[in-house]
């Protein structure tokens, strides 16, 4: 039995601590803040409840499986999940709107023709063929093992079976998720749609792979689902899980450095100065913190994540508007809506920190969920309305009040696309940003980790697991297989695996 110490009580972090705990060490968690989850964290105010990180959960058998492995009681015994339905209603540009069905390709085809035209649902239909080839030829890989040690042949490699297209004398094959919309789906509408996936962590759909296109086949092949009381809820289940376990939790502990004992890491030390020794130490944490941590970065020359700052820089953040409304909710409203923004190029030169885009719309979700537990009675409802935004430059200093309540105001608009008349329902709004993102993850930056993607060259991977160190180990969104709440807990399981069952485990490269 090892002593092991988890630096920070995000999802990852715990998922890995439950898992380790069950297989007989004992595991200390030190976190920072008051309270664990990481991102995901609940708002409440009069009555009105929020999630301000994920408001959706994709792929929950993820989760599923940390529960059947961790104990007798299975998640849905913890959490009550509900599939969404429909998964997404988008708002194009032109005005068009589509309503499409969570987990069925037939709907989702037929909805499609009807929306936007004969053949369109066939086109997406073929695509997401096509995006599965690509997840099938990636989910061991990017989900399941340690990073390769061969990584570089995961940066080469464009697992998305792209299919030529004649053009202007020429052929030619999408390598990127814009040339996917431009060259197989035709649509501007469909584009978008494809688009809306990676725009929703903040990428460029011009330098994003085509390999991305495992986003939109996960959310069809294995549906969205929304937690009774919030995402938060899941994260409570896993924190009560961690503790049924015995893991002990320290909060209000930051953690000053890693302590190293004949090459290998041996304990943390905390900001009293007291050492906490373990065997083992696991860190839930930036790489640019990590590097801090440990004294020098954690990764060695030519691996990925052995620039800590480009690593942990790369990234964009979300800005939330979480609105406290007046009368009830709509019976038939949708759960997710999508507003696409009304300039593609705005939006994209605006992500990319341009001081000439400053005023662009992006593609905003707004999230109405059905839920009691939300507010204070039947004639109130709570609203999250998001975007993703540069976290710093092109004039958006998030720190100034001016600038927030003028963006905010600009997703404001934006949700009059899904909720008539919410200006008038407004009883409040809470605004967050990169800022209030940084004083929660001490993620410096604020920004969000995507998840980790095959092909453009390795910069869509995530560092490996296994550091430089022996005994240190990285886990959640910073770490392999990158953000999003599957990875996540996908990084726990590999964590747990790699100190359990040594380097050989998943048989990585």
């Amino acid at each position: 039995m090892a002593r092991i110490a988890v630096i920070g009580a995000g999802m990852g972090a715990m998922a890995a601590a439950a898992r380790l705990a069950v297989a007989g060490h004992r595991v200390t968690v030190y976190e920072r803040t008051d309270t664990y989850g990481g991102a995901v964290r609940r708002f409440t105010r009069e009555g009105f409840s929020f999630d301000t990180g994920p408001g959706l959960l994709p792929l929950p058998a993820v989760w599923r499986d940390l529960f059947v492995k961790t104990g007798k009681e299975p998640l849905e015994s913890c959490v009550e999940l509900t599939q969404v339905d429909p998964a997404a209603r988008h708002v194009f540009a032109d005005g068009t709107e589509v309503s499409l069905p969570n987990a069925s390709r037939a709907g989702v085809v037929a909805a499609l023709d009807a929306a936007l035209g004969d053949g369109a649902g066939t086109r997406w239909g073929d695509f997401l063929v096509r995006a599965r080839e690509a997840w099938d030829r990636t989910r061991r890989p990017l989900l399941e093992e340690p990073l390769w040690a061969d990584w570089r042949v995961l940066g080469e490699r464009e697992p998305y079976p792209a299919v030529p297209r004649r053009r202007r004398l020429r052929t030619r094959t999408a390598a990127t998720l814009a040339e996917v919309g431009e060259l197989e789906l035709t649509d501007p509408r469909l584009a978008a749609l494809l688009e809306s996936h990676a725009l929703a962590w903040g990428l460029d759909p011009r330098t994003t792979p085509a390999s991305a296109a495992v986003l939109p086949y996960m959310e069809h092949a294995f549906g969205l689902w929304y937690v009774r009381g919030g995402l938060r809820e899941l994260a409570r289940a896993v924190y009560e899980r961690c503790l049924a376990r015995r893991v002990e939790f320290v909060f209000g502990a930051e953690v000053t450095g890693v302590v190293e004992k004949d090459g290998r890491a041996a304990g943390v030390e905390l900001g009293d100065g007291t050492v906490a020794e373990a065997e083992h130490v696991v860190a839930g944490v930036d790489p640019v913190r990590l590097a801090g941590l440990a004294g020098r970065p954690p990764w060695g020359d030519g691996e990925v994540g052995a620039d800590p700052a480009a690593a942990g820089a790369a990234g964009a953040g979300r800005f939330t508007v979480l609105l406290a409304l007046r009368e009830a909710r709509e019976s038939a409203a949708a759960h997710r809506t999508v507003v696409h923004s009304p300039d593609r190029v705005a939006e994209l030169d605006f992500l990319a920190g341009r001081p000439s885009a400053a005023e662009a719309r992006p593609t905003v979700t707004v999230l109405r969920p059905d839920d009691a537990a939300l507010r204070p009675d039947d004639g109130h409802e709570a609203v999250v309305v998001s975007a993703a935004v540069p976290v710093a430059g092109g004039g958006c200093d998030w720190a100034s009040a001016e600038v927030r309540e003028r963006f905010a105001e600009r997703l404001l608009e934006a949700a009059e696309a899904a909720v008539p008349g919410v200006r008038e329902r407004v009883l409040w709004r809470e605004v967050r940003t990169p800022v209030e993102t940084a004083a929660e993850t001490g993620m410096t930056s604020g920004a969000v980790p995507w998840p980790a993607f095959a092909a453009g060259g390795g910069r869509f991977l995530r560092p490996s697991n296994v550091t430089g160190a022996s005994g240190l180990f990285a886990v959640g969104g910073w770490a392999q297989p990158g953000g999003g709440l599957p990875h996540a807990g996908m990084s726990g399981a590999l964590v747990a695996g790699l100190i359990v069952e040594g380097p050989g485990f998943g048989g990585s490269r």
